[in-house]
């Protein structure tokens, strides 16, 4: 090949790679742990959708999961560009990926997040009273309703695989509360802003289903994208992200779904905690 081909070759080569790079992000694919019901989920999805089209520039797509090891396959695949991770879902796809995760933004109130532990039986008002219980976690890879939950357990002298009469996995955290409610199991536990909005919109009645136990603070949900995102992209997310403010119409609407006050940049260390409850509980080998 002569020097005026190569040139050729190697200016096509850089044309088709900045072309197809281009054309990756004509559109965002985006999609998120299914830790509530598809309609609630897709309700709280739709206008954030619309706002980040309008900030980015592209089409925005939102497509629901199976389960939470979909959504940890799909990023770490790149078959999606942003995720909606619990703490511990962000935890597996890291080490899924080889550590080529990067979580943007968390909401401010996932620097101290908390689980709920509720019951219908006003005998149990303590963890140590789940001894002989049934008692439903919602999937097996939520951060706050299965992982932290279990990690505060065995904390407190309590094995849910030796101490407790059965243990259930609802698959997401209002399933948890239904399985409560309606006298399925003795006990349930679930991330606690879930809980607070059943509370809030009448959902539950919490005379007849009570919380007992409010687990410690931990740091939980978070925006993840794959490292191989380009920068400006990502600076461009985060700033859509954190630019949310409750003082315009739309960012109220949108903050008050996502059940966020604000959202702040987080980094992969403060999941730290996250990963050590989860070898700890035999969750993460």
């Amino acid at each position: 090949m002569d020097r005026r081909s190569a040139w050729k070759f190697l200016a096509f080569g850089v044309a088709a790679c900045l072309s197809g790079l281009l054309q990756a992000q004509t559109v965002l694919r985006v999609t998120a742990i299914p830790d509530e019901s598809p309609t609630e989920l897709a309700r709280k999805a739709a206008p954030l959708m619309k706002y980040l089209e309008a900030r980015l520039g592209m089409k925005v797509e939102f497509t629901p999961v199976t389960d939470y090891a979909a959504s940890v396959e799909a990023l770490a695949n790149k078959q999606v560009d942003l995720a909606w991770f619990g703490g511990f879902t962000f935890v597996q796809a890291l080490n899924r990926s080889g550590g080529k995760m990067i979580p943007l933004v968390q909401r401010e109130e996932d620097e101290k997040f908390r689980s709920v532990f509720i019951s219908a039986d006003p005998a149990i008002q303590t963890l140590a009273d789940l001894k002989g219980k049934t008692l439903s976690f919602g999937s097996q890879s939520s951060t706050s309703g299965h992982l932290m939950p279990r990690h505060f357990l065995l904390e407190a002298k309590v094995d849910p695989d030796k101490d407790l009469k059965r243990v259930a996995f609802s698959g997401a955290h209002d399933a948890t509360i239904a399985a409560v409610a309606a006298g399925k199991v003795d006990a349930g536990a679930l991330n606690i802003s879930v809980w607070d909005k059943f509370v809030a919109d009448k959902k539950v009645d919490p005379t007849k289903v009570h919380v007992f136990y409010t687990t410690p603070a931990f740091y939980d949900y978070n925006w993840t994208v794959h490292a191989d995102m380009p920068q400006a992209l990502r600076d461009k997310l985060t700033k859509a992200f954190t630019d949310l403010s409750k003082d315009t119409p739309e960012g109220k609407e949108i903050l008050e779904l996502q059940r966020a006050t604000r959202f702040i940049p987080t980094k992969a260390e403060n999941y730290k905690g996250i990963e050590a409850a989860g070898r700890h509980a035999g969750l993460i080998k």
